[in-house]
């Protein structure tokens, strides 16, 4: 699905990312971790459009989409979520999911003076797939609440929702368990391998809770100062050397050695 070779992306001096290179293959729930710093966040800004590349490609099934902009990826069906979620507070819900999808006939001036039965049949058809898919991610119950007003897990879920207003093909998930309590992440959880069985979304998911990385995901991809340093299954990366060094620090690797000798 996704092809990311020898990408750069500097700033000045600092090589936030450094000739970074992977896969996501489709159909597949990809962790992505690293410590902090990594470049795992300015990696995702640039494969969806928001940041441009110093060097290097993305590729997306075999099309070369370097340096699009996120409303054209948005069309290819290649959406992001955020670490912090971006929802319209003053906006319910439901109403946050129903302004996703483009093109509709209320966003021309002309249509709502002379178009109305059409904006309306369109309202009714988009409320109606809103439903079913707060029904979808269990949160129907805060569907009239305002969205400013929902806690940092239900703003996450609905930022999930978003995907499915439209036909996304692959979603990259920026620490979607950030500030959420277990029960919701979850819940989360769920979703996206219901998503990913179900509907057949690609997901990458950026993650610092390991627990939820090996539920969800394989292949698990590790960066370090910018660069892939390690790439397997879950249990392959948690006994890598060089990721317990990178990722966990020289003092706890030396503790891990000493525990795992002496019981």
């Amino acid at each position: 699905m996704i092809s990311v070779q020898d990408l750069h992306k500097h700033f000045g001096g600092f090589h936030a990312v450094d000739g970074a290179s992977l896969e996501i293959a489709a159909g597949s729930i990809t962790g992505l971790i690293g410590p902090n710093g990594a470049g795992k966040t300015t990696l995702f800004n640039v494969i969806a459009g928001r940041l441009p590349p110093t060097s290097g490609k993305v590729m997306m099934a075999g099309e070369d989409i370097t340096g699009l902009p996120p409303h054209a990826l948005f069309h290819k069906g290649l959406l992001r979520t955020f670490q912090i979620a971006h929802e319209f507070p003053s906006m319910t819900v439901r109403e946050n999911l129903m302004m996703v999808p483009s093109g509709q006939s209320g966003e021309r001036l002309w249509n709502t003076w002379f178009g109305r039965g059409r904006i309306a049949e369109e309202e009714r058809a988009l409320r109606d797939r809103a439903d079913e898919v707060l029904e979808f991610l269990t949160i129907n119950h805060i569907a009239d609440e305002k969205a400013g007003q929902i806690s940092g897990g239900q703003k996450k879920l609905v930022e999930l929702g978003r995907t499915m207003m439209v036909d996304a093909r692959i979603v990259f998930l920026d620490e979607v368990g950030a500030g959420v309590n277990r029960t919701l992440l979850n819940t989360i959880g769920d979703a996206i391998i219901r998503l990913n069985r179900e509907r057949g979304y690609t997901f990458c998911v950026i993650e610092h809770d390991m627990d939820f990385i090996a539920r969800l995901c394989d292949p698990v991809i590790c960066m370090a100062e910018g660069k892939v340093l390690a790439q397997g299954t879950v249990d392959e990366i948690r006994n890598d050397e060089r990721v317990i060094e990178a990722y966990l620090g020289t003092g706890l690797k030396n503790r891990i050695r000493k525990e795992a000798t002496h019981g």
